[in-house]
């Protein structure tokens, strides 16, 4: 029950999330994750989507491996991006980039924006997304803060 009511007290003070109190139990929301050759560093980034359901299926079914544009992903990975996850909650999206250790967000970030099919990525997926259309992808997608780590650095 205090997991419970802890997420809900989280999602509450995001604000502007749709309320979800349970969780499906038949699904195991747990991911492995492939261990790392080298350091890496993991950025954490949230936005809203549109609070429509038919709009939010439509988003995931464009982020399903076989749907999403080879040039995003192939684009991702030019820049440095080792792994890319988008978990979604109501409205709520976070997404977990896995970088080397050494990566410079802005510098490749703005790299990423200037390549092929990036811009018109970014205007398609605009219609799902609770931001100004005209906003670039790094106004869209804002950066979390980390607040707890189990383990030491």
């Amino acid at each position: 029950m205090i997991k419970k009511v802890t997420m809900v007290m989280a999602l509450i003070a995001m604000g502007g999330v749709e309320l979800c109190l349970a969780q499906d139990a038949s699904h195991d929301y747990g991911y492995k994750q492939a261990p790392q050759p080298k350091p890496v560093r993991r950025y954490c980034q949230t936005l809203q989507l549109k609070n429509d359901p038919d709009l939010i299926a439509e988003y995931e079914k464009w982020h399903q491996s076989e749907n999403i544009w080879k040039e995003i992903t192939d684009g991702l990975m030019e820049v440095g991006v080792i792994d890319s996850e988008i978990y979604r909650h109501g409205t709520l999206l976070v997404m977990i980039l896995t970088v080397p250790a050494d990566f410079d967000f802005q510098v490749q970030m703005g790299k990423l924006a200037q390549l092929s099919r990036q811009a018109e990525w970014e205007e398609f997926m605009s219609k799902y997304q609770a931001s100004d259309p005209n906003a670039a992808s790094s106004e869209k997608w804002v950066q979390m803060k980390r607040i707890f780590k189990l383990a030491g650095e």
